[in-house]
């Protein structure tokens, strides 16, 4: 989940909203310390199984339903329109290229339901039945919702669910973003449609770039570098791990800084977002 905050909460998990006056973003998804053991002797087991046909099975296309929930049929009231929609897959392939993974619009459905629009987030009964009615596909093909998050306290961007939750409950599976961050939309500097790249990394297995601060390790990927805490906006040389010598992950669409600071996922991520596409969602 993203939450654009002025504080800088280091939560480990996938939820986000904002509005167009909110400067910087946070995620407030959290994983306990306990979970994330859990989640990563999951899926060290299951990794250890994967062979290698089944890692390149991994990189096939994904679908994309996309649910547009709207307060009313304009613009304003939520009603983001196929060309903005186009433009988000267009964003989300570019970022996803050098993961080899494609990402293609299966169908795109309109609901035109205030409650869902304003309350529907992370665990709310507006989430379970907006879910429950429109959740289209299996295990691989991802459900985009957009909303506004108006009623939720904590001023979300969007949230994910983990491949390692699909199987316990399936109709939960998918990523719900704020309807403005998509390329077009009016939530400067959230507005080029990095929102929904990072979501969609969480809802392939990553975690974030500074999960677990400078100590241990981290977000389990050996090549991104250790990270006090989130980036906001775009700095330049930062390095909050002062043990090391090597720059905070700024660009890196894992963190926190404004869409037009994000441009990569490194090797290390790729490689762990393979195997747990294989891992969990073949």
């Amino acid at each position: 989940m993203l939450f654009p905050t002025s504080l800088a909460l280091f939560l480990s998990s996938a939820l986000v909203w904002a509005a167009p006056s909110l400067l910087v973003r946070n995620c407030g998804n959290s994983l306990t310390s306990t979970q994330l053991l859990e989640a990563e002797a999951s899926f060290a087991s299951r990794k250890a199984a994967l062979s290698d046909a089944q890692l390149e099975a991994a990189v096939g296309p994904i679908k994309v339903f996309w649910h547009v929930i709207s307060r009313d049929t304009t613009i304003p009231g939520g009603n983001v329109p196929d060309s903005q929609i186009a433009a988000q897959i267009t964003t989300l392939n570019a970022a996803y290229k050098n993961a080899s993974l494609t990402f293609e619009l299966a169908g795109a459905d309109r609901t035109v339901d205030a409650n869902w629009f304003d309350k529907a987030t992370d665990g709310t009964v507006e989430q379970t039945d907006m879910k429950t009615a429109l959740r289209k596909g299996g295990v691989l093909d991802l459900n985009v919702y957009t909303v506004s998050f108006k009623e939720d306290p904590r001023n979300l961007l969007g949230y994910a669910t983990w491949p390692w939750d699909y199987a316990g409950n399936p109709q939960n599976d998918g990523v719900v973003i704020h309807y403005a961050s998509v390329p077009g939309g009016d939530l400067a500097p959230f507005n080029l449609g990095q929102t929904l790249t990072h979501e969609a990394g969480h809802w392939v297995g990553l975690y974030h770039t500074f999960e677990g601060g400078c100590d241990g390790e981290g977000d389990k990927v050996s090549d991104t570098p250790p990270e006090l805490e989130p980036a906001f906006g775009c700095p330049t040389k930062l390095n909050t791990c002062t043990a090391d010598d090597f720059d905070d992950p700024i660009h890196n669409f894992m963190d926190y800084t404004d869409d037009s600071c994000m441009f990569e996922f490194t090797t290390g991520q790729v490689e762990r977002l393979t195997a747990q596409i294989a891992a969990y969602r073949s």
